[in-house]
């Protein structure tokens, strides 16, 4: 099939037979595509340094009587109804596209972010972040960003889906530091204060902006199939299996080990806060770095053994995390390393996804594989929290990272490099 055959039709997993997609894919070329990518990067960078912001408040709460261990639960149970939420989203985006989606969870962390913000007993996060915030995380998050952008192109999708993506972590380069500058100046509240206004702002530019109903595509559901019928034939590719358990392991070694337990982890061996923010501001700078540049070799290199040496290389990171102690220098090399292998598996694990499983399905799979990612988070902030808690340090947790990111590297480097034929369609150009 050629490149021009492969833009127009998808191949089902059931069936074999192709779907036209001559009348679903809207115009608006490029200019669609970078209006998806642009919204989808500032979109992210609002959530999760949303998501960053309560990991900074930790230490704060801690002195006011708020425990660590306390929070660390709450953080865990929002990563639990993100899991929840994820795969809806991603089904949702197969049919009806980002537009809804994104306006929707901005409105929704935009509010969570009040709730927290005026919160003056330490329960009140509860709903502020492990009910309200979580869903709108679980909407604007990397799988429907990545799925939206693999839905408009078929070329140069790791390159647009790691520039699009990488908005998690371009936001938090600039905002975390001035969130821990007003938190620690001011007051807690006015941080989270400031990114309601941000979320909700910006859902007013998504909501105009982006083009009503973009993007019905060809990957929308058979007519008759039930989420059910998708579902199950998910569980049927072991190639969603790999995937799915390397992202949950993805989840536990950053939302749950990094995400959460690195600044708490600053804080315990006596690093000032501003620094160590600012450190983990570079980890986020070097995170963009390093899903762009992985974006553009995902389109060029065998995949699975580049998914498979990022977290090999991961793991060797958590080497470094347990040389830190309390030298602020070698906490900076840690950020440094990590942040090349951290959000790099995101563009790399959507390209597989889209290739192996198919663009059909893709938002459904993303979005199962990104509930996993959550529930990895939560397990890793809720093990964070008791190690901590059962003897004063975090050297199980980053034991534990480490044995985890290898044996996800092995799990990937054990895929095929080429997607089966029957998704040939869906496949990069270029991509082995």
């Amino acid at each position: 099939m050629t490149r021009e055959a492969a833009d127009m039709a998808v191949r089902t997993e059931e069936t074999g037979t192709e779907i036209q997609d001559t009348q679903s894919r809207p115009a608006g070329g490029a200019a669609a595509l970078w209006g998806i990518a642009i919204l989808g990067f500032l979109a992210l960078a609002v959530s999760f340094s949303a998501r960053a912001a309560f990991s900074l408040a930790m230490p704060i709460w801690s002195k006011e009587g708020w425990p660590i261990a306390f929070t660390s639960e709450i953080g865990a149970a929002a990563l639990i109804v993100m899991a929840a939420v994820a795969p809806l989203a991603g089904n949702l985006l197969d049919r009806r596209g980002p537009r809804q989606i994104l306006v929707t969870g901005l409105l929704i962390v935009g509010a969570g972010m009040t709730v927290i913000a005026c919160a003056r007993q330490s329960w009140l996060l509860l709903p502020g972040f492990s009910l309200i915030s979580a869903v709108g995380f679980g909407l604007v998050a990397q799988h429907v960003v990545a799925t939206a952008i693999a839905q408009e192109t078929s070329s140069k999708r790791g390159l647009a889906t790691g520039l699009a993506t990488s908005g998690s972590t371009a936001g938090q380069l600039l905002l975390v530091p001035g969130l821990a500058w007003l938190m620690q100046s001011q007051d807690w509240r006015h941080g989270f204060l400031a990114l309601a206004v941000g979320a909700a702002l910006l859902a007013i530019v998504a909501l105009i902006f982006l083009r009503r109903g973009a993007r019905r595509s060809a990957v929308t559901r058979q007519d008759g199939e039930t989420f059910k019928q998708r579902f199950v034939a998910l569980l049927k590719q072991p190639v969603f299996h790999a995937l799915y358990w390397s992202f949950v392991i993805c989840g536990f070694t950053t939302t749950g080990a990094i995400e959460t337990h690195l600044l708490p982890y600053a804080a315990l061996c006596g690093l000032p806060p501003l620094p160590s923010a600012a450190t983990y501001g570079l980890l986020s700078g070097v995170n963009l770095l390093g899903m762009i540049l992985v974006g553009w070799m995902t389109d060029r290199l065998n995949r699975p053994l580049l998914l498979g040496s990022i977290y090999i290389l991961r793991g060797f990171c958590f080497l470094l995390l347990m040389r830190t102690g309390g030298d602020l220098a070698w906490l900076t090399v840690f950020a440094v390393a990590f942040g090349l292998v951290d959000y790099a598996t995101v563009p790399v694990t959507a390209s597989l996804v889209a290739s192996h499983l198919g663009l059909r399905i893709m938002g459904l799979a993303m979005g199962l594989i990104a509930a996993g990612h959550a529930l990895g988070g939560a397990a890793g902030a809720f093990w964070g929290g008791w190690v901590t808690g059962a003897y004063g340090n975090y050297d199980l947790l980053w034991e534990s990272s480490l044995g985890l990111a290898l044996l996800a590297g092995v799990i990937v480097l054990l895929l095929p490099g080429k997607a089966n034929s029957s998704h040939a369609a869906d496949a990069p150009a270029t991509a082995g």
